[in-house]
């Protein structure tokens, strides 16, 4: 259990907060590019309790989707080089009168207030305020919040920290070429970090997920669907068959890395690996030749988006598909899912009997959701009881409020990189469903991951690994 001091300490995102601005010193996910209209780029978007516009440049590389989430045709950006000069991100309102500027037009590359006409620049700067005298210097001394923009593999990610931004990761979401790769979001109705404890708390796939009969998902895009490699089985029978796995946590310079480990025979483990991407985001196999990356940013203290980036090591995404699979569980513009806490989440207690252990669907993202919004808001960790299972959970609530502590005094924080060349040593990190030896599998696991990246088309570069075990 926490201290009430420090669940509040770890929760609170809004600007001024110690761990506001620690999430604020990184690149944080704002929108998907696909939901930015062809006709009209500009967006409202609310991240941390503060209110600001995205909006694409006049000029800039065309419209990338229709505002329904389906891509258009007719853009060869390659991936991740959407220039940081595409988008803006600027103060909702107009600091004349207050006016919303998600309504404003787009114009000389910024926005033009409807109200008066007043003219700011992605970088915030009033550059035009017609009704003042022609050579009034007001709109020099007028400036609006503003925050620079990057695109990477389907979303476009800002930077809402002081000072220069930090260079990117080299993480494999940001490595993969675009064709490889799928981006999404959804809102859940929580706290942020309920989201990234569900994320990385590996003991609760064997019954959140679990199948009473047998699994009817098809394959392709279905997590936990997939057969393991060498079993015969597939993911969601064989955790749901071996539920008490040793979880092992080691530090890393992008966070932790947390083993789940299930003997299925004296001689046989099962090895999954997951990762916690300090501070709000992990990454998780899914499958034999994917994974993700996943960010749970505030859009208040009580609601947040979750942004993930999919990749495949071996082929090309079905974008289409995947597209499909999500927009069906979601409603427009807001990607609210449509299972949710006023309709029960869906839940049909002749389904739990027969078909999925939580009654609610064949959806996994519903599963997880229910499990985090059920909490409340903001779950009160005052009154929880840890075990030996959550030491993941644990690890990540000592790494947090430690990072808070030394990122108000000035100190190093992790997997936040100081210049191109540490930026350049984040990379993976390694996440893996596979069968090892019992005996041996800690460099067993290791090997299947570099024979993985040697069959991989983009993904062939020797990755770094450092860190040691918090046992």
């Amino acid at each position: 259990m926490l201290r009430r001091e420090d669940n509040e300490r770890v929760t609170r995102t809004g600007p001024g907060t110690p761990l506001g601005q620690l999430m604020r010193a990184y690149w944080q996910p704002v929108a998907l590019v696909s939901e930015m209209p062809g006709e009209r780029p500009v967006k409202a978007i609310r991240i941390m309790s503060e209110d600001l516009v995205l909006f694409r440049r006049d000029g800039a590389p065309g419209p990338a989707g229709d505002g329904t989430g389906r891509p258009q045709g007719g853009t060869d950006r390659p991936q991740g080089a959407a220039e940081g000069g595409a988008w803006g991100l600027v103060g909702r309102y107009c600091a004349h009168r207050g006016v919303d500027l998600s309504y404003g037009r787009r114009e000389n590359g910024g926005l033009r207030c409807l109200y008066h006409g007043w003219l700011y620049g992605p970088d915030g700067r009033c550059l035009e305020q017609p009704a003042e005298p022609e050579h009034s210097g007001f709109a020099a001394k007028v400036r609006i919040p503003s925050y620079p923009c990057v695109e990477r593999n389907g979303i476009v990610f800002a930077y809402l920290g002081t000072g220069d931004p930090p260079p990117f990761p080299a993480y494999d979401c940001f490595r993969a070429p675009e064709e490889y790769t799928f981006a999404f979001k959804g809102w859940w109705e929580c706290n942020w970090l309920q989201g990234v404890e569900g994320g990385i708390d590996p003991s609760h796939v064997s019954f959140l997920h679990r199948f009473v009969g047998e699994d009817p998902r098809e394959v392709y895009g279905q997590q936990f669907s997939e057969e393991v490699a060498g079993t015969g089985k597939k993911l969601s029978e064989l955790v749901g068959a071996s539920f008490r796995p040793d979880i092992e946590v080691e530090s890393a310079e992008h966070g932790l890395r947390v083993f789940a480990l299930r003997d299925l025979t004296e001689d046989v483990r099962h090895v999954r690996i997951t990762n916690l991407v300090f501070p709000n985001a992990f990454v998780v196999p899914f499958g034999n030749g994917k994974a993700f990356c996943q960010w749970h940013v505030p859009i208040d203290d009580e609601n947040h988006y979750w942004f993930m980036i999919l990749y495949d090591f071996e082929g090309i995404t079905d974008k289409e598909t995947l597209l499909a699979q999500r927009l069906k569980e979601v409603s427009l513009p807001d990607y609210r899912p449509l299972r949710n806490r006023r309709n029960d989440w869906g839940f049909d207690p002749r389904e739990q009997r027969e078909l999925t252990y939580t009654g609610m669907g064949l959806d996994i993202n519903v599963h997880d959701q229910w499990a985090v919004e059920s909490m409340g808001p903001i779950q009160d960790r005052t009154v929880e009881r840890l075990g030996v299972s959550d030491r993941a959970v644990t690890a990540n609530r000592r790494l947090l409020l430690k990072a808070i502590t030394s990122f108000e005094n000035g100190n190093p924080v992790p997997g936040l990189p100081l210049d191109a060349r540490s930026a350049e040593e984040l990379t993976g990190p390694l996440a893996i469903d596979t069968i090892t030896p019992a005996d041996g599998w800690e460099e067993a696991w290791r090997q299947r991951e570099s024979e993985r990246r040697a069959r991989s088309p983009w993904a062939g570069l020797e990755v770094r690994e450092v860190g040691s075990a918090q046992r």
